[in-house]
């Protein structure tokens, strides 16, 4: 396998100063975090953390936390963006829970990284640590048979501080909005369809990462102009260092090597997918809230792609679109792998 080209030294300092000043960066932006429960003094030595921010979730939070902690995510570190659906109440009340609130604005704190670089720099330091949103699920080979820890001490073995996973929209056969999805549910059990191809790759040639596009977003939202869809690469799965930051949500990181989460030589690394469970019967309010709100990225130029595409009722659905199984399914579509983790 080989690594990432060594860059000329003064990229490496300008990637050194970006890194730094993204540190210090979440540092500053911390004042504006306020604890409303603090847990982590429970937080033990080897405990795989999950750090996430949310906004008006309250309906997901259940299967999510549930979700995590079957796969054996011990603490989850929460930022609460002025929620007004209840949902910071349901996560303080939560015995493994940690949450800081804030009424700060999302897209001033880089669509919140730099309070999730500040949490994982204070608390994350010597953990694994699963960066997500509370619509991403992830799956990974044998994740029906083997704890997060077996995948985790496995990558320890194998000198591999960071794992990557596809973002796999998730949607239902039908319009979305159709079947109501309830608090506590299986998200998949409505949002059961996949688009099994359709995707495009390339390498970010300053970061070193790879960038993934397409799906059902792309061919339903953003046909006009692929190259402006939503990107679909995330390294949500990381062995923390005080030193590491993320750049732009969890597509990519600093230092570079963390990028590295796949082979250039023709074979393959272990890769996993996060389900994405966007596309349940509250997303056309949760757009709407979002487009009003113009807190995410390109003057939220994705919220008014979906604003435009739902004019009528949105079907994801295809002839080509697959019902998942399990992860045996998308290796198979080589959207996952196993690579040497038998």
């Amino acid at each position: 396998m080989s690594g990432l080209k060594r860059l000329p030294i003064w990229k490496r300092l300008r990637r050194r100063a970006e890194r730094q000043w993204l540190i210090a960066r979440a540092a500053r932006r911390r004042k504006v975090l306020h604890p409303v429960a603090d847990r982590t003094g429970q937080i033990r030595s080897r405990d795989i953390l999950a750090f996430v921010t949310q906004r008006n979730e309250r309906i997901r939070l259940p299967w999510f936390l549930k979700h995590y902690r079957d796969l054996g995510v011990q603490h989850f570190l929460f930022v609460d963006n002025d929620s007004d659906d209840g949902s910071l109440d349901y996560l303080k009340d939560q015995p493994d829970v940690s949450v800081w609130w804030t009424d700060a604005g999302y897209k001033q704190a880089r669509f919140g990284m730099d309070w999730i670089n500040w949490l994982l720099m204070r608390h994350g330091s010597g953990h694994w640590c699963v960066t997500v949103d509370p619509d991403e699920f992830l799956i990974y080979p044998h994740c029906e048979t083997r704890p997060l820890r077996a995948l985790t001490d496995w990558l320890d073995g194998s000198g591999r501080r960071s794992f990557s996973a596809m973002l796999l929209d998730m949607y239902p056969k039908g319009p979305i909005e159709a079947q109501p999805y309830h608090e506590g549910q299986d998200p998949f059990q409505i949002a059961r369809y996949f688009d099994p191809a359709n995707y495009t790759i390339r390498k970010n040639p300053k970061y070193g990462n790879l960038w993934i596009q397409g799906g059902p977003r792309t061919r339903a939202f953003f046909a006009y102009d692929p190259l402006a869809g939503p990107a679909l690469n995330k390294i949500p799965l990381v062995k923390w260092h005080w030193r590491y930051a993320y750049v732009s949500s969890t597509h990519m990181l600093l230092p570079r090597s963390l990028n590295l989460t796949y082979d250039e030589d023709g074979g393959e690394l272990a890769s996993g997918c996060l389900l994405h469970a966007k596309f349940l019967s509250s997303f056309s309010q949760k757009a709407a809230e979002e487009l009003d709100r113009r807190q995410h990225y390109a003057n939220s130029q994705e919220y008014r792609a979906y604003h435009a595409g739902l004019q009528g009722e949105a079907d994801l659905w295809c002839p080509e679109s697959r019902e998942y199984q399990d992860w045996q399914q998308l290796e198979e579509l080589g959207l996952i792998s196993r690579g040497n983790w038998a």
